[in-house]
């Protein structure tokens, strides 16, 4: 048989709601962290675009005159003025150049000669409006044209040192994860302890509910929170569900003692006729002991008949000592415990004059390994109901068959079908109506505490109960 992966330990609610607040915080953040950074990098985008904006259109003012005439020496002097100038730190190489794309002269002429093609420095360039700080490098590449009188007269390419901005960039997001994981921890501790108070009634409910071993306990008045709120009715309606158990519970309790006591009339009754009867006989015996105590035939005789209704008074007896007395747990059902329980329902039999067909396939040597003492109370409480709804004159019959895998056995009575109240009791679990006892009900606990199953039909006036009861314990329980 695949035997299942055990399934993982469970997370308190506790823990679940403030580790779900903690993700929502996290979540929160991240967005927020995100939406600041795109802030922060439209405006140094903003800002170094305008930068380069200014740069470009002050050298093209300076510069328009001096690339018409092809003045270098000029060009280079504006271009070297421009460098010391405040923003002229951000801008490590500038490079000017005429239409043709030929250099005529560079902030840095040994890295840039002149009369070179500016193409081979601003290859990686982009145009002035997709100038953008995205982290790729920290120089960024310019090429714009240089516009004089509303013309295009050359080419300008700058670079532009943007590590500042870069570094500016990664403090922020730094600032940002401690200031988020520094938020998140104390929000999240913070949620922890207001969760775990908000949840404590219920904490205490479900402790109450799993801990008490079957038997549920009210919540101290000391745990339940003040006022009305929906954890405060939470545990006073448990409170008051406990207390009707526990009235239910001794409600069944009572009826229980008192079918008990019923039963034990019945058959103290039933067993006082019995016993009676022969009382008589024996009484009758004495008295010919005594009147012919010459006559060795006629002592004999009736010494028999004492010996013989002695022996029946004692297997009454030692029948009913036997049905009240609890069976050790690893005494098994033997065919000795049904002659027992014919013996002891004949008397009920007699008084009411009803036929009885008693059939039990069960043989000495072919033992079922069941409990002897649930099985007992099963056949005797369904038997008495039996006899009890035959009324006089009527038929009972008990089958058993005990086979490989289960018992069975068959209780047919005759008479009217069996009230609903009664198949309540021997099928279901709802509280017990007043004015009926328990005696099915015990039925039905004692078979389930064996595994087994119940099964009620009624077909030509012959109501029939058949109780199956597996011979291995790991059986599963049905109804049928």
């Amino acid at each position: 048989m695949k035997r299942l992966a055990p399934m993982p330990p469970a997370i308190p609610l506790s823990i679940k709601l403030p580790l779900l607040a903690a993700a929502m915080m996290v979540l929160v953040g991240a967005v927020a962290s995100q939406q600041v950074l795109r802030s922060l990098a439209r405006v140094q985008d903003a800002r170094i675009q305008e930068l380069a904006r200014m740069h470009v259109e002050g050298l093209s003012v300076a510069l328009g005159p001096l690339v018409l005439r092809h003045d270098i020496w000029e060009v280079y002097d504006t271009l070297d003025r421009a460098a010391q100038g405040g923003e002229g730190r951000r801008m490590v190489l500038t490079a000017v150049a005429d239409e043709r794309g030929r250099v005529l002269a560079a902030t840095d002429p040994r890295r840039v000669p002149m009369d070179s093609d500016i193409a081979d420095l601003a290859s990686d360039a982009v145009a002035l409006e997709d100038l953008s700080v995205d982290g790729s490098g920290a120089v960024l590449s310019l090429l714009a044209p240089l516009i004089y009188q509303g013309r295009t007269v050359g080419q300008i390419a700058t670079e532009l040192d943007v590590s500042d901005l870069l570094t500016e960039r990664r403090q922020a997001l730094l600032l940002l994860i401690l200031g988020n994981a520094l938020a998140i921890g104390l929000l999240s501790l913070a949620g922890f302890v207001a969760i775990r108070t908000m949840l404590r009634p219920v904490i205490t409910l479900a402790r109450q509910m799993t801990e008490t071993q079957g038997e549920p306990h009210p919540i101290p008045t000391s745990e339940i929170p003040r006022g009305d709120g929906e954890l405060a009715r939470l545990a006073r309606t448990y409170n008051s569900m406990v207390g009707a158990v526990a009235a239910k519970a001794e409600a069944e309790r009572r009826l229980a003692e008192r079918e008990r006591f019923v039963a034990l009339g019945r058959l103290s009754s039933s067993l006082a006729h019995e016993i009676n009867n022969p009382l008589g006989g024996l009484l009758n015996a004495t008295d010919t002991i005594r009147t012919f105590p010459d006559r060795p035939e006629v002592v004999r005789q009736s010494a028999d008949l004492l010996d013989r209704g002695l022996r029946h008074l004692r297997d009454v007896t030692r029948v009913t000592l036997d049905q009240n007395r609890i069976d050790p747990e690893d005494r098994v059902l033997t065919p000795d415990d049904f002659e027992d329980l014919k013996l002891l329902i004949q008397p009920e039999v007699s008084r009411q004059g009803l036929d009885l067909t008693w059939s039990v396939d069960l043989l000495e040597e072919n033992r079922c390994p069941i409990p002897a003492g649930p099985v007992r109370q099963i056949a005797l409480n369904l038997l008495l109901n039996a006899c009890t709804a035959s009324g006089p004159s009527g038929r009972v019959g008990f089958f058993v068959c005990c086979k490989a895998d289960a018992l069975t056995l068959e209780i047919t009575n005759t008479g009217p079908e069996m009230p609903k109240a009664a198949l309540d009791r021997l099928f279901g679990d709802g509280p017990l109506s007043p004015g009926g006892g328990v005696g099915l009900r015990l039925v039905r606990e004692l078979t389930n505490g064996l595994g087994g199953w119940i099964g009620h039909e009624q077909r030509n006036s012959v109501t029939r109960v058949t109780v199956g009861v597996p011979t291995s314990r790991e059986a599963p329980n049905a109804e049928e």
